[in-house]
């Protein structure tokens, strides 16, 4: 499970439209209804469709994956125009689209002048049942320290603090070779913005406060700096993934790589994972799309709740950090199922 907030919702951007909520509606949509359908890359969204098809066991899931992959499928849009159906499912509470992205480190297997600060591993004291200490206690008291559970050493501590908001990343080495790291366990704390601390503390507006406006304030402020991550008691620890290579993307909560711009991150409660979901995005850079839900996150809850993967790196983090949108989610069923979840006095 990917335990990431959403670059966003880490930064204390997302929490309106997270509230409230009522009761559950599902509508039956025709293609026709969704806007842009017919312009989008059906076969890229069919590729990524098949990363995950497979571990899906309900029968009308796991034959329509079969056919796809079995079938030469010279089509990929009138495949799911055939074996799907539209489905509108709304809660009361408006849509909203964040991002997400895979961060790049710069970093070392040994400690260096430059690159001092430790990602660790999950200390084998870490139980799922009781708090353990806090990021500050974490940090100063040297509890760690001297027990090999230093995956790599980088160089700077909030880079380090956002990789753990994202829960996955990956670590450069100066010889260019690359460790990616996922999420291990956390010591149990829940998770406070420091988005919202420093708007709290008079510093920003909410609408300027972004992950770069942040490095660069602990960086002219060390001492508060180090205060304000303190300000967050959750701390993640890191285990190497390596079983996924460098070129492909990080695991999602299906435990199948995530594939940039057609990766979604939903509520599990309402979209099942694995469905396809056509996304209408507005805000200054509009999307209709194609896309998966392959991924989940602590902040995404709501049936028009998403975070949407953007890549791996700075380019794809700025992207990613600044997108906060509203527009309309609608999910791709296999066509009985779709059915089914219809009231009664509509079927």
């Amino acid at each position: 499970m990917r335990q990431a907030l959403g670059a966003a919702f880490a930064l204390g951007l997302s929490v309106a439209g997270a509230a409230g909520g009522g009761e559950t509606s599902r509508s039956l949509l025709e293609f026709g209804d969704l806007d842009g359908w017919a312009a989008d890359d059906h076969a890229a969204a069919l590729d990524t469709f098949l990363e995950t098809c497979t571990d899906l066991d309900a029968p009308d899931w796991s034959a329509l994956c079969a056919f796809a992959q079995t079938e030469r499928l010279e089509d990929p849009r009138r495949f799911f125009e055939l074996f799907f159906r539209p489905v509108l499912i709304e809660d009361g509470r408006p849509a909203l689209f964040t991002g997400y992205f895979e961060p790049e480190l710069q970093g070392s297997r040994v400690p260096t002048p430059r690159f001092r600060v430790p990602v660790y591993r999950t200390p084998p004291e870490l139980t799922r049942n009781a708090p353990w200490l806090t990021r500050q206690e974490i940090s100063t008291s040297g509890v760690l320290d001297g027990r090999g559970l230093e995956i790599a050493w980088v160089d700077d501590p909030v880079d380090l603090f956002f990789l753990q908001v994202q829960g996955s990343g990956r670590i450069r080495l100066r010889d260019g070779s690359v460790i990616r790291v996922g999420y291990g366990g956390s010591n149990g704390h829940s998770y406070r913005s420091i988005g919202q601390e420093l708007v709290r503390r008079g510093v920003y507006e909410p609408h300027q406060v972004s992950a770069q406006v942040i490095r660069n304030w602990v960086r002219r402020n060390p001492e508060a700096g180090r205060d304000l991550l303190f300000h967050n008691p959750s701390y993640v620890f890191f285990r190497e993934v390596n079983e996924v290579p460098a070129e492909r993307g990080p695991l999602g909560a299906m435990n199948r790589s995530v594939t940039p711009l057609r990766t979604l991150a939903v509520d599990p409660a309402h979209v099942p994972l694995g469905a396809p979901v056509w996304v209408e995005k507005d805000g200054a850079q509009p999307m209709r799309r194609l896309m998966i839900a392959q991924d989940t996150g602590s902040a995404i809850k709501g049936a028009q709740r998403a975070d949407i993967f953007f890549g791996t790196g700075s380019e794809a983090g700025r992207r990613a950090g600044s997108l906060r949108d509203p527009g309309r989610m609608v999910v791709l069923l296999p066509i009985q199922r779709a059915y089914a979840m219809l009231p009664e006095v509509l079927k």
